[in-house]
């Protein structure tokens, strides 16, 4: 049996430093050009440079303000404020580039999908199929009030909203509008035949809409469905919906449970639980040898922020660790946040016990998941590991430094895995589905939910 072929996103976020607190201050951190449409086209370049299959685009839609009861820490230490709209940095970023996929996070709570249907139709039509939706319903009370609500919205009921959103997005990109409705014929001065273009009648607990889609069939129709939600709800959801899964977890076994449970929930659907693709964090910090690996990560924790670990955290898991001594353990507290960045630190691993000292250490370096530290060699000998060890299909690869990270892994690591047939030496034509699920793949597979919406002109 050949070598399971890793699939490799960068994982970053219109924002500066992302995953690792207080690192943006690092003479050779350029993170703060995150509002420069130059950094991130060439980024982009970057990245279709070293075969990577896509770039991963985190968001929030609040500030980080748990932590001591207001926003203070995050805000100081720019922990993912400012953030500016991932969906713009798109356009340009596809323009330069030719393969590269965008997996671009929208949170749909605050959303309304005869909206976002739209806006992921243009994008598919302006990548040529190359886009991917994150769904993700939002964590942060300050999300929620800065939107008009009183507070969050529980936990599961946001999955509730969640379901009916795609039942409305899967009617809209898949059923309103038939192939062959656009004719174009010049002669007939007829561009679309109204007969096979369909109102969707949806009239739900949480959404009206009445009418058709806005836009003709996209490449894709339907983006390439990401899912990152890995509290039980989450992973339900996940396992009916998601073609692609980002998991995180701080060492292989938490992944290991993770990625089994969510196949066997797969499996329960109908669906081949092989059809999912999941990722996991990881944050490689490679140097030409281990020795100056080590010496770049010990720099590195020079500049972590400890109050910006905790700002991250307490957004995370909706606990404000201020209110506890540093050598305290976690314990597992319910929460309507991220209910899976409190169990996977206390329930999931019950062999560790965690101090919040060691969390705001652990966390301050590439967030909830595991840091490799080594030699090109060894990083790459680390995500093998990984794949084999927990049965993930690929990385979302976080940085420390930006974009220095990204480009020492292209410079030192691709070649090495390209070498070892683990990753693509040049990609396959055709949109990111085909490019994650074989050519001709374009649509959605026949045992995925979204394809009973495909016949609503039988339906009405």
């Amino acid at each position: 049996m050949g070598k399971k072929r890793i699939y490799l996103n960068a994982f970053d976020m219109n924002c500066v430093g992302h995953q690792s607190p207080g690192v943006w201050s690092h003479p050779e951190d350029q993170s703060y050009r995150y509002d420069d449409l130059d950094y991130w086209v060439n980024l982009a370049k970057l990245l279709e440079k070293g075969k990577f299959d896509g770039i991963f685009l985190a968001d929030v839609l609040g500030v980080y303000d748990v932590y001591k009861g207001n926003k203070d820490a995050a805000v100081e230490q720019a922990v993912q404020v400012p953030a500016n709209d991932p969906l713009l940095l798109i356009s340009a970023m596809a323009h330069a580039t030719e393969h590269l996929g965008f997996g671009l996070t929208y949170s749909l709570t605050y959303e309304q999908p005869y909206m976002l249907a739209r806006r992921f139709s243009t994008l598919d039509h302006l990548t040529k199929g190359r886009i991917a939706w994150n769904i993700v319903s939002s964590y942060l009370e300050s999300a929620a009030k800065n939107f008009g609500l009183e507070g969050q919205i529980p936990h599961d009921e946001r999955y509730e909203i969640a379901e009916e959103f795609l039942e409305v997005s899967y009617k809209l990109w898949e059923g309103s509008w038939e192939d062959d409705a656009v004719i174009r014929d010049k002669e007939k001065k007829v561009y679309t035949d109204p007969t096979k273009v369909h109102d969707i009648h949806h009239d739900g607990k949480y959404f009206q809409v009445p009418g058709a889609h806005l836009c003709e069939p996209s490449p894709q129709r339907t983006p390439v469905l990401y899912q990152a939600g890995a509290s039980p709800r989450g992973r339900e959801f996940a396992a009916k919906h998601a073609e692609c899964v980002f998991t995180a977890g701080p060492t292989a076994e938490v992944v290991k449970k993770g990625v089994k449970d969510l196949r066997e929930k797969t499996r329960n659907y109908g669906r081949n639980p092989e059809d999912v693709v999941v990722y996991t964090v990881f944050t490689p910090i490679v140097g030409k040898t281990e020795e100056e690996a080590r010496k770049k990560y010990e720099e590195l924790k020079s500049y972590v922020s400890y109050e910006g670990a905790l700002a991250l955290l307490g957004g995370w898991t909706g606990i404000d660790f201020s209110e506890y001594d540093p050598e305290q353990t976690l314990e597992y507290i319910e929460s309507n946040a991220i209910q899976s960045a409190v169990e996977v630190f206390t329930k999931a691993d019950p062999d560790h016990k965690w101090t919040i000292r060691e969390l705001a250490t652990f966390v301050g370096i590439g967030g909830r998941g595991p840091v490799a530290v080594g030699s090109p060699e060894q990083i790459a000998d680390e995500l093998e590991y990984w794949v084999n060890e927990t049965g993930v299909d690929g990385f979302n690869l976080a940085y420390t430094l930006a974009p220095g990270s990204f480009e020492d892994f292209v410079e030192l690591v691709i070649p090495i895995l390209q070498e070892r047939g683990l990753v693509q030496t040049d990609y396959e034509d055709g949109t990111y589905r085909e490019k994650l699920f074989g050519k001709g793949q374009n649509r959605l597979k026949d045992s995925h939910p979204g394809t009973s919406y495909q016949n609503l002109s039988l339906s009405y």
